[in-house]
């Protein structure tokens, strides 16, 4: 079950490229496709300059980068990128009606033995496993969370979330290959939010609270975090590297499943989503970025 030779990342935006380097740089082949085939090669073009990156700072060989970039395939479809493969990953919109859409498709078209797992950041993993079983008959067991943390070739952290009907074999091998990514797994139960987000999201939305209230600038009230209390980066600006929509579908989400307070979306993030201000990715959020070619 762990013996992965090929793998198929489905969605090559900001998460999805990332996956598609750290899985190549891993050794396997890799099938990159997206829904928006205008979006591949950029991907590819921003999974190269990532590479070259790492050789410039000494991270990687030259030849160790090559080989990755050589062992990437940019598939025009699921169904082209799927076949063949013993891991699928799923990098698509936080949507849960196109997640589910797209893994009654993957249940068709990939094999039967096959991995399925979803880079949610909060949606239900067994609601998505839900609709897997009808076109290859290997069941919801094969679909597992596999969520990463962005930027992809830089944190170490990915949750493998197995739901009440997953196979442990297959929860296996999902921990198994963030490993071989180098990634550092934990392994948590389906809940929504799971452990990071329902953590991160609710010390984000304070932080948007505190702004809002003037009780300190977002420098300051991120240095408070990081140097009163060690975290590598304050809650603003990571909310500004995932994308201030991404972090307003999240809350949305869990004030709807959990309730309290404290999951509910600030009037500050919903004005900037409204604006356009998505962090990192639209040149500002809470903060302003520099804006770099695609």
């Amino acid at each position: 079950m762990n013996d992965i030779r090929r793998v198929a990342v489905i969605g090559a935006g900001t998460m999805g490229h990332g996956i598609a380097q750290v899985t190549a740089l891993a050794g396997w082949d890799v099938a990159l496709t997206d829904a928006r085939h205008d979006a591949l090669a950029p991907a590819r073009e921003r999974i190269r300059r990532n590479l070259d990156g790492g050789v410039a700072r000494g991270k990687l060989t030259a030849e160790t980068a090559d080989a990755a970039l050589a062992r990437l395939t940019l598939a025009p479809t699921v169904a082209e990128a799927a076949a063949g493969t013993d891991l699928v990953i799923e990098a698509v919109v936080e949507d849960l009606a196109i997640k589910r859409a797209l893994f009654a498709e993957l249940d068709a078209v990939a094999p039967g033995d096959a991995t399925l797992a979803t880079n949610t950041s909060s949606l239900s993993i067994a609601s998505i496993a839900s609709i897997v079983g009808g076109g290859s008959g290997a069941g919801p067991g094969r679909v597992v969370g596999m969520h990463f943390f962005n930027p992809v070739h830089v944190m170490k952290l990915v949750e493998v979330v197995r739901h009440p009907a997953s196979d442990p074999a297959h929860v296996s091998r999902v921990a198994a290959a963030a490993r071989a990514m180098g990634k550092d797994p934990i392994v948590v139960t389906d809940a929504p939010g799971f452990a990071s987000s329902r953590l991160g999201v609710v010390l984000g939305l304070e932080a948007m609270r505190m702004l809002e209230q003037g009780v300190a600038s977002a420098e300051d009230i991120d240095k408070a975090m990081q140097l009163g209390y060690g975290h590598p980066m304050g809650p603003l600006k990571v909310t500004d590297l995932v994308g201030l929509d991404v972090r307003l579908a999240i809350a949305e989400y869990l004030h709807r499943e959990l309730g309290g307070a404290h999951y509910a979306p600030p009037e500050i993030l919903r004005a900037k989503v409204r604006a356009g201000e998505l962090g990192k990715k639209t040149g500002k959020g809470f903060y302003a970025w520099p804006t770099t070619p695609s």
